[in-house]
């Protein structure tokens, strides 16, 4: 049955019941069957995680791909391959999402493609906003994620008189997942029955790349 995840990790929510298609659209084309606990554990191992991700079988109608192997949104210097992954699902797919909450390196993101239309996408790290793309959505405002630029309280005046604004967190993430789709973190009481997914070799073509620049 289901196996909570999701703090220090990265998935996706694809409205799927078809784990192989979502597989075949990701470009997974090694992948072995696999049960929900080998599934999470194979993607939380400290070896194993960089190279594989977990998809699962469908849950009130989701699919879910899991591992910290997922493309992100980066900053400038490297290649983008987080918006060609989401566009790619969004041509196939209804609705794909997409969460990352990692406070180790206290990075954080979220985006949402409904019918192959980019609703919204946001990322932010150490270095400070990375992605904001598409308007703040009525689920981000409700739970008072409205900018970013600043750490701190929402209300406080910082040293120079400029507002701190709240960062988020990973029950931020979480909370966040559970208005637009499923929280991972409870999936053991979303009533999903028991089935396989499957443990794929990430694609290569996933890894971080800088982009290189061209000769003077």
């Amino acid at each position: 049955r289901p196996k909570p995840f999701g703090y220090g990790m990265a998935w996706l929510a694809v409205r799927s019941r078809d784990p192989k298609a979502v597989m075949e659209a990701l470009g997974i084309t090694s992948a072995t069957p696999s049960n929900w606990n080998s599934g999470i554990g194979t993607v939380y191992d400290a070896s194993l995680g960089e190279a594989h991700v977990y998809v699962s079988p469908p849950v009130n109608g989701w699919v879910f791909v899991v591992g910290l192997s997922l493309p992100y949104p980066v900053g400038g210097g490297f290649v983008d391959k987080f918006t060609p992954m989401m566009v790619g699902l969004g041509r196939r797919f209804a609705e794909v999402q997409y969460f990352f909450s990692y406070p180790t390196i206290d990075f954080f993101a979220w985006a949402r493609l409904i019918d192959g239309r980019l609703v919204r996408a946001f990322a932010v790290g150490d270095e400070g906003v990375v992605l904001n793309k598409g308007r703040t959505t009525q689920e981000e405002r409700g739970l008072g994620l409205k900018l970013f630029e600043l750490r701190g309280v929402k209300g406080r005046k910082g040293d120079a008189g400029a507002e701190l604004i709240l960062h988020p967190t990973e029950e931020h993430v979480m909370r966040l997942a559970q208005r637009w789709s499923i929280d991972p973190t409870k999936l053991d009481q979303a009533g999903g029955g028991a089935g396989l997914g499957w443990v794929g070799l990430a694609p290569s073509s996933w890894r971080a790349e800088r982009i290189r620049k061209s000769a003077a």
